[in-house]
């Protein structure tokens, strides 16, 4: 079992330096980090499989909002190998255009699987 304390740094690292970061390369140093390879990410447009996979997708959501950022909207949850956190994302200043929980899956101290809930 992983670390609550890893966990905490997972979730924290996948909203701020995997979602909040445009920078392609950046961003997939982070994925590498923290992700498994053959990492699972399944939100309200589809399943994407592996490190690569992740990283473009997030980047086609991100061009799709440009401005837009993450913002934490409570702790990370931690229970076993899951974590939870809320999230909110909009325009910086503004009311959030969107919120949302990640659950993540940890194995071996990384994200195995990754589902995005939105509201």
């Amino acid at each position: 079992m992983t670390d609550a304390a890893r966990i905490r740094e997972l979730l924290l690292a996948n909203l701020f330096a995997v979602f909040n970061v445009r920078d392609p390369e950046r961003r997939l140093e982070a994925i590498e980090r923290n992700y498994t390879q053959d990492v699972i990410w399944t939100d309200p447009d589809g399943t994407t499989e592996g490190r690569q996979a992740l990283n473009e997708r997030a980047q086609t959501l991100l061009d799709r909002l440009p401005g837009f950022v993450f913002r934490a909207t409570g702790p990370v949850h931690v229970s076993g190998d899951l974590g939870l956190l809320a999230f909110i994302m909009g325009m910086p200043e503004e009311t959030p255009a969107v919120s949302g929980i990640d659950v993540a899956l940890v194995r071996d101290g990384q994200i195995a699987v990754l589902h995005t809930l939105l509201a």
